[in-house]
């Protein structure tokens, strides 16, 4: 039985797990820093690195205790080596290569996409490739045919700003809290979502591409006119980030030929809105719909080791010296596309 240590610290989870070949998750730890974050509202890169340094080595300690084993039973080590807060990343990358070294056992070097873009094999075994992928997180927001472990097509991004930030910053603005994301959707429980009319960035358009600054300018407005409730705003403004989502999918759904499933993952996939949403375009394109379970949409490390296992059996494994990158696109050879420069 193939065992992959998984390590993640790529923003502000720190996270260690184990998981076996056939996709048992046999441990998983995490670490959250929602208190130390909250008062800035947002992550504060430097809090982070230090809180995932305290963190991380208990972290793996408590998940060998949890499944029984130790490094020597591990196959392998896997850890995000980016994209991500760069002083975080390299928290987790190098224990990854310490443990490998000591150990004798390979390393592998997760994307933290990738690790996304495969959790959803993690959560049911059934999903075969290709897939059309909604990657849709705190800092991407992308369209992606994923064609196997490593080939991954990217057919659209931002260019601008990510989904998930855009919820971060609409909870900002109207003093819901941190995490945003959850604050907003829960304030929208109690919103109307048509009160405050917002806009769609690129609705319509025939380019496949995302935009989100221009509807968090558009909140700023409409909280700065003081004629609207903080849970109309927030019901307003995820209304409009579903439409924007669904129709760019809608846009590309027939640039995968012989997709078995339309695969929603990262944050934003936590959602209810925009999981609902999904399914019912996925049945409208007699698509099967696959979400994972929504400790999985978060970032955490089962997915980092289930990534390293998959990229394990296709006999992919790294050198020591590999890097860690605060930027690290899935698709490298995708081709430009206006304003989203590196992140894309």
């Amino acid at each position: 039985m193939t065992l992959i240590l998984g390590l993640e610290s790529s923003c502000d989870e720190t996270a260690a797990a184990i998981v076996d070949g056939d996709g048992r998750v046999l441990a998983h730890r995490l670490a959250g820093q929602e208190a130390a974050h909250a008062p800035f509202g947002g992550v504060v890169p430097e809090i982070a690195a230090r809180a995932h340094v305290e963190a991380l080595g208990p972290l793996v300690e408590a998940a060998f205790a949890d499944a029984g084993v130790t490094m020597a039973g591990m196959d392998a080590v896997a850890a995000t080596a980016g994209p991500g807060l760069i002083g975080g990343v390299m928290v987790a990358l190098s224990m990854a290569k310490g443990l490998a070294l000591s150990a004798g056992k390979p390393l592998i070097a997760v994307n933290h996409l990738e690790g996304h873009a495969l959790s959803p094999r993690l959560a049911d075994r059934t999903l075969a490739f290709p897939y059309l992928l909604l990657l849709v997180s705190g800092g991407h927001c992308q369209l992606l045919a994923v064609e196997g472990v490593g080939r991954y097509r990217r057919l659209a991004t931002t260019i601008d700003d990510a989904a998930g930030e855009a919820f971060d910053k609409t909870a900002k603005l109207l003093g819901l809290g941190f995490p945003g994301g959850p604050k907003v959707e829960q304030a929208a429980r109690d919103g109307d979502p048509i009160a405050v009319p917002l806009p769609r960035p690129l609705v319509g358009s025939t380019e496949p591409h995302f935009s989100f600054a221009g509807l968090k300018s558009a909140v700023l407005r409409a909280r700065d006119s003081g004629r609207h409730r903080a849970e109309d705003v927030a019901a307003s403004f995820q209304q409009a980030v579903v439409d924007c989502l669904i129709d760019r999918t809608r846009r590309v759904l027939a640039r995968v030929p012989g997709a078995t499933a339309l695969v929603v993952a990262g944050g934003v996939a936590a959602n209810g809105a925009v999981r609902a949403a999904l399914e019912t375009l996925a049945g409208e394109a007699r698509l099967r719909f696959v979400a994972p379970p929504l400790w999985l949409c978060t970032d955490n490390a089962a997915m980092i080791a289930w990534a390293g296992a998959e990229r394990l059996a296709a006999g992919l494994t790294d050198p020591l010296d590999v890097p860690a990158r605060a930027r690290w696109p899935l698709d490298p050879a995708g081709e430009a596309v206006r304003g989203a420069g590196v992140k894309a």
